[in-house]
């Protein structure tokens, strides 16, 4: 089948998605566009900073939108496009799209709590410790797979093997990647200094410095180790969990949106002039290579789809931004809507550089890149131009989401040993110091690196299950919400019974397969054994949530929200 045909259906399915069932739900849970939002009521000039609708769906984008679209379908292609297609675009509109709005629409509907904190009002403490307990132990997992991505996107020697191209390419796209931080801080400083600035001015002024770093960052390209990379990406982290969203994560997301919007259009302007024919075997066949298309499409495709981080990052930092309830649909149903066509521009992409019906050797990143950058060739642009822009625009993907869950991460740290106050003088030492958010990101980072040991290839498999996991815990507890608060919850029934079957079926089939890495003394322990921990943690941790929160769904009753 033609790829720009798959293209076309997946913008009218998704934008008609977006229109008619994104709406509906908006207009059944209720806006207020003359209500104070938590941006204004809890300004505080760190966390809740009232933002204009664009900004925020460039924070709520780009961090949603890690290496998840890219990875996940081009993964799950071995199964074939057929399946991969359907779950992006239904998937993406009545469960994913639906979690990421509903959990901004709770959180703004609660002063910017985040999900834990909705448990704890609607479904109870325990609901709420157990819960935050999840979410840290998930944001290990994230941070260890997209660590590792990350290092390993930017690595430019002391790799076998390495070519001098790519050792360029991945070495340029790190030093742009180091300038963004840096001019991130100085347009953040210059959006403080200015003040409200008309939104085509600040356009201009980000996509003018996105277009001097790229060009510093092809003369002056840095080269260093995996390793290396590691530890420069986890002090990044530490800055981006602690630092003001205004000053760093705010103008960086912004910037990198139109660097992310260009490559999608860049993609999608390709597949136009190119058409390619999908080379991918339309369907596979249920078992491939003894992975079974249950649950293994679902949960290796959760970005794109439905995936339970989407909600940290609704609820922990996007509701704290927001200046109007109706800029919500936009921003937690839209950016969804988005992310699950980038899903779709990956599928053809490596639809056009399959080999023999199936997809070619190489990372997810690496095909990606290479297939975009042929279409960018078309236009006459250099290949090595191209391959750089994709390569940082890859690395981008997942670097946002890092400093994303880096922060959530640190929250939730905290979050777990809040009692009922966080006025730190009213708090014992212990607690001061658990609750201390230096304290609470070094922790998060720590367990995070020892994770990164393992490697992106061992990580993703727990990564995705958790992760689906964590949305079904989500969409339950919403549901609970909204029931209780006497707006429309059937819609997420379906989702959450669905994801709880995928999901539990899929920690079941790891915890089997790392027993017997274990039996079979096949095992270590920073890698197996640390995975194995998570995995009983995590799945025991889904049980008591589920059935708090199920428990609780099918007893609520009306109250005020």
């Amino acid at each position: 089948m033609n790829g720009l045909v798959i293209v076309l259906i997946a913008i009218v399915v998704l934008g008609a998605g977006y229109l008619l069932y994104g709406r509906w739900l908006a207009s059944k849970w209720g806006l207020d566009p003359k209500a104070k939002t938590p941006a204004y009521t809890h300004e505080d000039g760190q966390d809740y900073v009232p933002s204009s609708k664009l900004t925020v769906f460039a924070h709520q984008f780009s961090s949603i939108a890690g290496a998840g679209p890219v990875t996940g379908p081009i993964l799950a292609s071995v199964f074939g496009w057929v399946p991969v297609l359907l779950w992006l675009l239904i998937g993406g509109l009545f469960f994913g799209a639906v979690q990421d709005f509903g959990a901004l629409y709770a959180s703004v509907k609660n002063e910017g709590k985040s999900m834990g904190m909705i448990i704890e009002k609607y479904i109870g403490r325990t609901g709420r410790k157990l819960f935050m307990l999840f979410c840290w132990l998930f944001t290990l997992l994230v941070m260890a797979a997209f660590t590792d991505m990350v290092a390993g996107t930017f690595v430019g020697k002391g790799v076998e093997g390495m070519t001098k191209a790519t050792g360029y390419a991945n070495s340029a796209a790190a030093s742009i990647s180091m300038l963004f931080i840096v001019v991130a801080i100085i347009f953040g400083l210059i959006q403080k200094k200015v003040g409200k600035m008309k939104e085509w001015v600040r356009a201009v002024v980000a996509i003018a410095l996105l277009v001097v770093m790229f060009i510093i960052g092809m003369k002056l390209p840095m080269y260093a180790t995996k390793s290396t990379w590691i530890y420069i990406v986890m002090a990044y982290l530490f800055l981006a969990s602690v630092m003001p969203m205004w000053l760093l994560m705010e103008p960086r997301d912004y910037m990198t949106t139109f660097m992310l919007l260009g490559m999608i259009i860049g993609a999608v302007v390709g597949v136009i002039a190119e058409h390619p024919t999908m080379k991918l075997n339309a369907f596979s066949g249920f078992n491939v290579d003894g992975s079974y298309l249950f649950p293994t499409l679902f949960v290796t495709i959760a970005c794109g789809a439905v995936s339970g981080f989407h909600s940290l990052v609704s609820s922990g930092t996007s509701s704290k931004t927001i200046s109007n309830e109706k800029d919500m649909p936009m921003v937690g149903y839209g950016a969804m809507v988005v992310e699950s066509l980038l899903g779709v521009i990956a599928l053809v992409v490596v639809g056009a550089v399959a080999v023999n019906g199936t997809k070619p050797e190489g990372t997810p990143f690496s095909i990606f890149s290479t297939g975009v950058a042929g279409f960018f060739e078309k236009f006459g642009i250099p290949v090595q131009v191209a391959t750089v822009f994709m390569t940082m625009c890859v690395s981008a993907l997942a670097l946002t989401s890092l400093d994303s869950v880096a922060r959530i991460g640190r929250m939730s740290f905290q979050e777990l040993f809040y009692g009922d106050t966080t006025d730190t003088s009213k708090m014992p030492g212990w607690q001061k110091v658990l609750t201390n958010k230096y304290f609470a990101t070094i922790i998060t980072l720590f367990f995070g690196y020892l994770l990164t040991l393992g490697g992106y290839n061992n990580i993703w498999p727990l990564f995705g299950s958790a992760n689906q996991l964590l949305a079904a815990l989500v969409l339950i507890a919403l549901a609970v919400f909204l029931k209780t608060t006497g707006r429309t919850g059937w819609t997420l029934y379906i989702p959450m019974f669905v994801m709880l079957a995928v999901t539990f079926t899929a920690l079941i089939q790891k915890t089997i397969a790392l027993v017997s890495n274990i039996a079979g003394g096949q095992a270590t322990f920073l890698v197996d054994g640390l995975q194995f921990i998570v995995a009983i943690l995590l799945m025991v941790l889904g049980v008591l949530v589920a059935f708090s929160c199920l428990k609780k769904l099918f007893t609520a009753k009306k109250q005020e929200a």
